[in-house]
């Protein structure tokens, strides 16, 4: 059994509300211009790989997340975290592995 400090963590966690209708839309246009440059506009990839659904099943969101928000070293990805709180880049990740937005 979970003590009650880990299974608040864990509730609050499943229970992280969705960016409201505005910030989605700032993110979907982020989304398809701003990852769109190096991703491609349809996200089958360019100077960044490919963000469709079947490219990320297999990856964690924890990781999806991470990459968002702090960018990736060696690599032209560039950390987010100035512009893009935690719940933005889970929604993001969201998003992207339900293949929407397009």
């Amino acid at each position: 059994m979970l003590s009650a400090p880990v299974f608040l963590l864990c509730l609050s966690t499943v229970a992280a509300a969705a960016p409201d209708t505005q910030r989605q839309a700032e993110l979907l246009y982020l989304l398809n211009q701003d990852c769109g440059a190096c991703h491609g506009l349809t996200r089958k990839g360019g100077l960044g790989p490919a963000l469709l659904p079947e490219n990320l099943r297999n990856r964690s969101v924890t990781l999806l997340v991470n990459t968002i928000l702090d960018g990736r070293d060696g690599t032209p990805m560039p950390p987010w975290r100035g512009e893009l709180s935690e719940q933005d880049a889970q929604w993001l990740v969201e998003v992207l592995r339900n293949g929407e937005g397009l």
